[in-house]
């Protein structure tokens, strides 16, 4: 088989691969920016267990490798447990992957909340509490676009990291697109001992990251309004 023939079996494989790594990326987003918020309120709280509990499984998380978390949470509950919750399949397997990946990142999420949020000066809250405003007003109205305006930068940063990161789910044999670029080295839709689609794949993460560079840079243009 020609490269020219090769080329549209190649890509075609690869933009399967690649649906699956963009559909991991958008479903960890979408659940760990939320979850996120939520433990950055936890490791603040004035409860102590709640905030020690909270700060616990940050550290524990943050400090492990995803990888290692990945094999944990897909593998634990059949080996252990007899009980194997995620199923079999594709399906399953990017369950876990979602759960793992949402996970880690609403860790690494929670700490860049929590520090954009201290980092709001105290006489904001007081200004707030002097007009009569709630707690959650003051959260709301004040507190919260000043901490958007913190986080866009670190927050970028992480969200670039995670379209990386994805390629890690072939640990447990889900196939994203790395896994499809390798395939073609073991042997996959008649061709076999091929590493150029393994390189190949590098061109679907920088265009994917570069265009996330630029969103968030306009993103980052918007809020210059919060600069003194």
């Amino acid at each position: 088989m020609t490269f020219a023939q090769q080329l549209p079996i190649v890509f075609g494989a690869l933009n399967i691969g690649f649906m699956q790594t963009l559909r991991l990326f958008c479903i960890t987003l979408i659940g760990s920016l939320p979850l996120g918020l939520v433990i950055a309120f936890g490791s603040m709280s004035r409860f102590s267990p709640l905030r020690w509990l909270t700060r616990t499984v940050v550290w524990v998380v943050r400090g492990t490798p995803l990888m290692l978390q990945l094999l944990v949470i897909f593998y634990f509950p059949g080996l252990v447990w007899k009980n194997p919750i995620w199923g079999s399949g594709e399906g399953g397997r990017f369950l876990a992957s979602a759960v793992a990946f949402i996970l880690n990142y609403a860790c690494y999420f929670s700490e860049i909340y929590r520090g954009g949020i201290e980092s709001v000066p105290v006489g904001q809250y007081e200004a707030g509490e002097v007009l009569g405003m709630k707690k959650g007003q003051i959260f709301f109205r004040i507190t919260l676009l000043q901490m958007i305006k913190r986080v866009v930068p670190p927050m970028s940063n992480e969200i670039i990291t995670l379209v990386k990161d994805t390629s890690l789910a072939r640990i447990i044999a889900l196939q994203e697109v790395i896994w499809a670029g390798q395939a073609f080295m073991k042997g996959s839709h008649g061709i076999s001992g091929q590493i150029w689609p393994l390189f190949a794949t590098g061109i679907y993460y920088l265009l994917f990251s570069g265009i996330l560079t630029l969103l968030f840079q306009a993103i980052e243009r918007k809020l210059n309004f919060f600069r003194a």
